[in-house]
């Protein structure tokens, strides 16, 4: 990069900064408001740690409305630039608004990256030191499970869960067919599609019990559908997103919301792209009179409503209405090309 470079990045990523730093605080505020939450990590660690819980619920908050952050940011840069007149003379020097945008663009992929592979991973880790039990990997909560296939139906009630996802712990099966018999085993393995209970009791009504040897159950459901549905998504770093999908998913509604969660991540540098370009062409346009109010105002309705297809789209595909690639990928392509036009008809004249 060059030093013309050097400054617009310079400029946007301050104000970005800025912006960033702004809507922190106001969430700040706004979660240390949840005293219920506060009460049970003071008590737990006292008042460092409740401070420490309301940045990362902060920190999450910031990743989740970090495009139309960058927007906002965007916008306020690009109109310190026109101010300052140095966006004039950099055009006036021969350089095209495509120019300008390619070095924030490369540097808007790289925080992208940076964010969804290393910043989120390290939230959701702090996340889980303050709360155990969100990533559900602890092994103690009941899991139930129901299933049905052609030729069973049961309801599998597990007292512990291996983080693996293969062993279960304290079970407990309910026959829904005909004689309606119920289960007991100390310990359930899933072995090649099947629950292996190397010992169990059997209960039937008017019976006395029945001691069952390498009792097996067959199921539809993998060691990634069991990961999956210990933890909450929310709580998955993107590697073990990853790791969930390259492991098999059967449930559909498991795959979806992981595949959701994990394409939103990787594809957030894109979005990211898509609200600096629509900044860049509603901003870095000439103006005489250096008034850029309603150009603003149309910028951020814009990436506002960009936020909420973004969210609908996201919902629709975490609950398997929507393909996730879609979902996620749709809403930062239409900003892209909207943001694109714009752009090709106010520098070229035509679209």
């Amino acid at each position: 990069m060059n030093r013309m470079d050097w400054v617009i990045v310079r400029r946007l990523a301050g104000n970005i900064g800025i912006t960033i730093a702004v809507l922190f605080g106001i969430v700040m505020l706004s979660e240390a408001l949840n005293t219920g939450r506060l009460d049970r990590l003071s008590d737990t660690g006292g008042p460092m740690l409740a401070l420490l819980g309301i940045l990362v619920a902060a920190s999450r908050w910031i990743i989740d409305t970090l495009p139309f952050t960058v927007l906002v940011g965007a916008i306020a840069g690009l109109l310190n630039l026109q101010s300052t007149r140095e966006m004039t003379v950099m055009k006036a020097a021969g350089q095209s608004v495509w120019r300008l945008m390619r070095a924030p663009l490369a540097v808007t992929v790289l925080g992208g990256l940076f964010v969804a592979l290393a910043f989120d991973t390290a939230v959701v880790q702090l996340n889980r030191s303050i709360w155990p039990s969100a990533g559900g990997s602890d092994g103690t909560n009941t899991m139930w499970l129901d299933e049905r296939r052609t030729d069973i139906h049961y309801i599998l009630e597990a007292g512990f869960v291996d983080p693996s996802g293969r062993s279960l712990g304290d079970v407990s099966v309910f026959l829904m067919d005909s004689p309606r018999d119920r289960i007991e085993a100390p310990t359930a393995e899933l072995v090649d599609g099947q629950w292996v209970m190397p010992t169990a009791l059997r209960f039937r009504s008017n019976e006395m019990s029945q001691q069952l040897t390498d009792f097996r159950l067959p199921t539809s459901r993998t060691a990634g559908d069991m990961r999956a549905r210990m933890a909450s998504v929310a709580d998955m770093t993107v590697w073990e997103l990853a790791g969930s999908l390259a492991s098999r998913l059967n449930d559909p509604d498991e795959r979806a919301e992981v595949a959701t969660r994990f394409l939103r991540l990787i594809g957030l540098p894109l979005s990211l792209c898509g609200s600096l370009v629509i900044a860049f062409a509603f901003t870095a346009s000439y103006r005489r009179t250096n008034k850029y109010g309603g150009a603003v105002l149309y910028g951020i309705v814009l990436g506002v409503l960009v936020y909420v297809v973004t969210e609908m789209a996201g919902r629709a595909g975490a609950a398997g209405v929507m393909h996730p690639a879609i979902a996620v990928a749709g809403p930062a392509v239409v900003a892209v090309v909207i943001g694109v036009t714009v752009l090709l008809n106010r520098e070229d004249g035509r679209t």
